[in-house]
């Protein structure tokens, strides 16, 4: 069976939801991610349920499988660390799908001058970009999801 909506919905910022998140807009069931995990049996989904449920946390090695199944990068999905500056990026997008009527001041990014912060400013500004045509209806919803789940450093940002 086919998960049919067409918008998914974030329930929360926990890593659980946000794999939820992204496999709903793959238009995947957890059965399907399950088998293509390799997992079989009767119960082949419950891994699937408890990760999406927070009950469990993907090791590396499955959650970048669950990542190249969805087709997304991993980092939209991982458990964040607030010291690093990548992390930071990927909750500002994802607060925008919690709270979409928020408004995240972008302008901020000047304030950010340090070396560290370079990082942030320079994704603020795509994002910007990004926003401004999804406003302009130059590119639609899904356009938009997806390159937020597929978001990337360009060279040299990436501080991992």
């Amino acid at each position: 069976m086919r998960y049919l909506s067409l918008k998914p919905k974030l329930k929360d910022l926990t890593q659980g939801s946000r794999i939820a998140f992204a496999r709903q807009f793959r238009k995947f069931t957890q059965d399907e991610v399950s088998e293509k995990l390799g997992l079989t049996g009767e119960n082949k989904r419950v891994n699937m349920t408890r990760y999406e449920k927070g009950e469990r946390t993907p090791k590396d090695d499955r959650l970048i499988k669950i990542a190249n199944i969805l087709k997304i990068n991993h980092h939209s999905i991982e458990k964040y660390n607030f010291e690093n500056p990548l992390d930071i990026v990927y909750i500002f997008m994802w607060l925008e799908e919690l709270y979409p009527k928020m408004n995240i001041d972008l302008a901020m990014s000047e304030q950010l001058q340090n070396k560290t912060n370079t990082l942030i400013r320079n994704f603020i500004k795509e994002w910007q970009q990004m926003k401004q045509k999804r406003e302009k209806r130059e590119i639609s919803y899904e356009e938009y999801i997806e390159w937020k789940l597929t978001f990337k450093m360009k060279e040299g940002e990436d501080n991992k």
